[in-house]
């Protein structure tokens, strides 16, 4: 019976104030999208950091049998040619400037590319040999890219050498600033979420005033009055955060794994999957900043 009187007493809190109850849903809705839509540039962010961030500083690409580089006219970098190039490495000259380097085959360039374009439509129309194997080298101080790259330009079956960090930071810092910009237009949005969510529960608490009074004359509890308030903003934001995923859902399903990724066949997107993980997050969030503010709220107006 009192589950019953609950449901029933949120029922008609929702119907008597269902105007400011759609408006919240709709703010929640708005600031939590702001909000997921941060976490899913950070995701994007992780996914392209994931491996060329770290392993793209200096890469020596070898020759193979597609190159049309000069360097490359007598055709795929030979085995004593690629010894050569590690030698060169290990010497004392150009030791001094590198951390460490690795080799990357043509298979392993291939398992790689698999797995961060995994979503794009590209990773169907490419094969092992039109990848080239190379070298990924750790500078000491990034400065110095320039003596590594005029050092192995011109050594026999290196048909490019490639400074990528400027350009991933460059990349990175533009999307870490608008996943920033996201937050605060989130925070605001969250702020007049949290300001409609009290004034719908003192709405509410005021045009049920009578029948608070005779529950307090008949001896009901603390928490029997407050929850239904509490649960009518609670459903409110959850509704709101629902549909902010549904929505996030669909920009990953639709645009980015869809349209953006046939236009930007070289960048590795998050899947609608990797989304899904965001969705637990807003509706935590949304239902418990509705729950202290309708409680703080009632706190105030509603005297128990």
């Amino acid at each position: 019976m009192r589950l019953a009187f609950i449901l029933g007493e949120i029922g008609s809190g929702l119907r008597r104030n269902l105007s400011m109850v759609v408006s919240v849903v709709l703010v929640t809705f708005v600031s939590l999208t702001f909000v997921g839509a941060a976490g899913m540039l950070q995701m994007q962010i992780n996914q392209m950091k994931g491996y060329w961030y770290d392993k793209v500083q200096v890469a020596i690409f070898l020759c193979n049998d597609t190159s049309a580089a000069t360097g490359c006219a007598s055709g795929k970098v030979t085995k004593e040619q690629q010894d050569n190039l590690a030698k060169m490495l290990d010497s004392p000259t150009v030791k001094q400037y590198i951390t460490d380097y690795q080799f990357e085959s043509q298979a392993d360039a291939f398992k790689h590319f698999k797995e961060q374009f995994s979503n794009s439509p590209i990773v169907d129309s490419v094969t092992q040999d039109q990848l080239p194997s190379s070298f990924r080298i750790n500078m000491k101080d990034p400065q110095k890219y320039q003596i590594i790259s005029e050092t192995f330009s011109s050594q026999p079956g290196v048909e490019t050498v490639s400074d990528q960090r400027q350009v991933l930071e460059r990349i990175f810092e533009w999307m870490n600033g608008a996943s920033v910009a996201a937050m605060v237009i989130a925070g605001v949005m969250i702020f007049c979420a949290v300001l409609l969510i009290t004034t719908t529960i003192r709405l509410s608490a005021f045009s049920r005033r009578r029948e608070t009074g005779i529950m307090r004359l008949v001896g009901a509890s603390k928490t029997v009055i407050q929850l239904p308030f509490i649960l009518e903003g609670v459903i409110a934001a959850v509704v709101g955060a629902v549909l902010a995923s549904g929505t996030l859902w669909l920009v990953a399903q639709f645009w980015l794994n869809g349209d953006l990724s046939r236009q930007f066949l070289n960048t590795p997107f998050i899947s609608s999957t990797q989304v899904l993980v965001i969705a637990p997050v807003l509706i935590a969030l949304g239902g418990g900043l509705a729950g202290i503010s309708s409680l703080l709220t009632l706190r105030r107006y509603l005297k128990v």
